[in-house]
């Protein structure tokens, strides 16, 4: 089950990381979070309004 509810702001945030498909769902464009993206990517992770993105450390 996916939380993201395709608000979008992730794509907003971090458009080099996340793609949206069709119905606007989010997708990352890779399986390994390039360094240079950390700080786009925390920013779309607080900007989520499902809480749908986890950053593991």
């Amino acid at each position: 089950m996916s939380r993201c509810q395709a608000y979008g702001t992730c794509a907003d945030e971090a458009p080099d990381v996340f793609t949206l498909d069709e119905w606007g769902y989010a997708q990352a464009v890779e399986d390994e979070l390039p360094p240079e993206q950390e700080a786009a990517v925390r920013r779309a992770a607080a900007a989520c309004p499902a809480h749908a993105i986890a950053l593991q450390e």
